[in-house]
């Protein structure tokens, strides 16, 4: 019989990190923040795509990148597949780039409120990239 698997917190507390690494708590004030926002956001630029008063290529970076935010969780603590996981927060974070870009001359608003978010996936995304590296082979 296999031996059982350890849980997910283990596992990720075992894993080689850098030591600007945010504790697990801060990390879940940050998304806490975010999330609202978030969907505020997001079902604002759906609504109005739905509407027909927004064009929906300018929908679609959300809504890939609100498939890519979901699916990170499930990759990175789930298959606890680390290559896969900075590949996913790769697209996240260009997707919300693509974001801002494609909603600024239609919202400002919604763009410049994505700022934070911005910031955080780009914090987060070089900290998934050092967690691959520096466990690479495991």
């Amino acid at each position: 019989m296999p031996a059982p698997e350890i849980p997910w917190v283990e596992w990720y507390g075992s894993l080689a990190k850098p030591s600007w690494t945010p504790a697990p708590r801060t990390i879940g004030t940050i998304w806490q923040i975010l999330y609202p926002v978030i969907i505020v956001t997001f079902g604002f630029v759906f609504v109005q795509a739905a509407r027909k008063k927004l064009p929906w290529i300018v929908a679609l970076p959300f809504a890939i990148n609100l498939v890519a935010n979901l699916v990170f969780t499930p990759i990175q603590f789930g298959w606890r597949n680390l290559p896969l996981a900075a590949a996913d927060i790769l697209v996240v974070l260009g997707t919300i780039v693509w974001m801002i870009a494609a909603v600024w001359r239609h919202h400002p608003w919604i763009a410049l409120s994505q700022v934070p978010y911005l910031v955080w996936v780009a914090i987060a995304t070089v900290l998934q990239l050092a967690i691959t590296w520096m466990n690479r082979g495991r």
